[in-house]
């Protein structure tokens, strides 16, 4: 690594974690992912349960924060709690978000909101999501009510996490198995709902809910402009460094698969959330395995710390907006290759800025260990152990290192 490399960041770069609501709460119970989680069948290897029991514990979470030296925290604020039934909207759970905010600048920490991470009310779902042209408006209503309460405690925000999760899911999830328990489980949350359908944002088809998901960008977008407050509202993206391979590869056709319309909705965006874990490499039969002697990662992805500066160089090359890496980690159980990884991805982001890229944070996912979707609590990013039976949070030493490298570079 060069020696601008090593240079310190800027003064006012955001140094932070993230968690998200449903994955660190628990009992969300009101939404699409906890009925996906608890029907039979599922995909889900089990249910979210109490999760973090960050709901309450949201003050313990935003001090080890802040003790650990971050001055931006990323967080969701959850739909289904918000508004639990269509057009009842709950303000017993925004001024529990008032108070979350509240207590993040009390710590000294930038809020940076997620207004959705891949989570909606069971009610939206059970009508037809974003595959229903309303949902648009719907999405827009709650990101305006939200705003009225929280706008004025906000200091960036985002629409949606991986506004471009459905394709990449496609991608992962093909051939007519996966296909059929998907189905299968839709099928009987719609039936669990009496509904003829069940939408949920992570399993939707790309060809009907995309259209709509970018309306409810730009809809909600406008709503959460509207005020009060004055905080930029951007897009992040699932960003793989793609990367080709022999004469003739496909690396092109991967990226308009994993992009689509959504680098344009970025280019529309205050900023754009650069969320990167791996790279992709694409051959001229399309997608390649990783190198037989590469390291993998607990996640089964191939460990790739480098990927984030490729990334980064893609957004300021074919998005052009400014910049904030607002997810990268790493899936271990152990935590000196966590280091590794955080010091490398670290470096490239240096790197970047001394090449004059407009970078403005690096968030890490994540500050906890928390449910991981399909794949449940058998997966740990965090820099914080957290024991699922007791709560307790324990700092690892990757949780040191990051506040060693933070106090180096407090200062241009």
């Amino acid at each position: 690594m060069t020696d601008a490399a090593r240079r310190p960041v800027p003064g006012n770069f955001l140094w932070g974690t993230a968690i998200s609501a449903h994955q660190s709460e628990g009992n969300n119970i009101n939404s699409d992912a906890w009925l996906c989680e608890t029907v039979t069948p599922t995909l889900y290897a089990e249910p979210s349960r109490d999760a973090c029991d960050s709901y309450h514990r949201y003050e313990e979470d935003i001090a080890i924060a802040a003790d650990l030296g971050f001055n931006c925290h990323r967080i969701g604020i959850e739909w289904a709690r918000i508004e639990p039934e269509e057009g009842l909207f709950s303000t017993a759970a925004l001024d529990h978000y008032r108070r979350v905010l509240d207590a993040c600048h009390a710590r000294g920490l930038a809020p940076m909101v997620t207004y959705n991470h891949f989570t909606v009310p069971r009610w939206f779902a059970a009508r037809g999501g974003f595959e229903v042209v309303d949902g648009a408006d719907l999405f827009a209503r709650f990101a305006g009510k939200s705003t009225d309460r929280l706008g004025d405690l906000i200091a960036y925000a985002s629409t949606f996490n991986e506004a471009n999760i459905q394709r990449l899911v496609a991608q992962l999830r093909r051939g007519p198995e996966a296909g059929a328990a998907t189905d299968a489980m839709l099928a009987a949350c719609a039936k669990a709902c009496g509904s003829d359908r069940f939408s949920s944002l992570l399993f939707a088809p790309v060809e009907t809910s995309e259209p709509i998901m970018l309306d409810a960008h730009n809809k909600a977008t406008a709503a959460m402009k509207a005020g009060p407050g004055n905080f930029p509202v951007g897009l992040t993206l699932t960003m793989q460094d793609v990367q080709g391979v022999g004469e003739g590869h496909h690396a092109e056709a991967m990226i308009d698969m994993l992009y689509g319309p959504w680098l344009e909705a970025a280019r529309q965006s205050d900023f754009v959330g650069v969320q990167t874990y791996t790279r992709v490499l694409v051959g001229p039969e399309g997608r390649l395995s990783p190198p037989a002697d590469a390291e993998l990662t607990g996640a089964h992805y191939e460990f790739y710390p480098q990927a984030l500066g490729g990334t980064i160089r893609f957004a300021h090359d074919r998005i052009g907006r400014p910049i904030s890496v607002t997810e990268n980690g790493i899936c271990t159980d152990d935590d000196a290759r966590r280091i590794a990884y955080l010091d490398a991805a670290l470096a490239e982001v240096r790197q970047c800025l001394a090449d004059g890229i407009p970078v403005h944070s690096y968030i890490c996912w994540s500050l906890l260990d928390n449910f991981e979707w399909t794949r449940g609590y058998g997966e740990r990013f965090g820099l914080v152990h957290v024991d699922f039976k007791t709560q307790k949070r324990t700092p690892k030493l990757s949780a040191a290192y990051f506040r060693e490298a933070i106090a180096k570079n407090a200062v241009v």
